[in-house]
């Protein structure tokens, strides 16, 4: 048992429980604009659904905030060594040009419960909460465009995803960005069969 499951409730992200919680800061500037700005938004354009935990004892308290999309993974135009290490899992008869995936579009925890071990948690659930019976679509993968630096890039390995590029400069050619440009993300990935 960890934190969230402990002392939380986990609750759709409505414009109305915006209204009645506390301000979140989980201390990037995008993140928080997202969820206290544009998350609302975002679900009416059908883009992604946002979830957030609250505390049982102080449902006013917003302790993180996550946000799932459909998405999927495309191998056919994926380097061939990239290509062979990303399907390697799978049975030939079933290699597709892509897969089915669940993005992580955004992620965040609020500063005042940082080390806890909240992210983490949070990862575990959304890992076991994809792959429900319930659930009306399947995925084979869990995917997020992480930030690009060694703090974010560490917790997401951590958590068991890897790069699906081997590198920046891969990753930079295949998405047609200039080697001089700044990487902001990197695409990540973890196969839910690993569960």
């Amino acid at each position: 048992m960890g934190f969230l499951s402990n002392n939380c409730k986990i609750f759709p992200h409505t414009g109305e429980m915006l209204k009645q919680s506390r301000t979140f800061s989980c201390g990037d500037g995008d993140l928080d604009d997202f969820f206290l700005h544009d998350a609302v938004k975002y679900e009416q354009q059908l883009l992604g659904k946002s979830y957030c935990y609250r505390l049982d004892s102080d449902n006013s308290i917003v302790v993180c905030f996550f946000t799932l999309s459909n998405s999927s993974v495309e191998v056919r135009t994926l380097p061939n060594n990239r290509k062979r290490k990303f399907t390697e899992n799978i049975p030939y008869e079933k290699n597709l040009s892509s897969y089915p995936a669940t993005l992580i579009g955004r992620l965040g925890v609020d500063k005042e419960f940082g080390g806890k071990g909240i992210g983490t948690e949070l990862i575990k659930y959304i890992k076991q909460w994809v792959l429900l019976p319930g659930n009306i679509t399947a995925c084979r993968y869990l995917t997020v465009d992480a930030y690009n630096n060694e703090v974010t890039l560490k917790f997401y390995e951590a958590n068991g995803f890897g790069t699906l590029f081997s590198s920046d400069k891969q990753e930079k050619e295949h998405v047609g960005l200039p080697q001089e440009k700044e990487l902001r993300t990197r695409l990540m990935y973890f196969d839910l069969m690993l569960i």
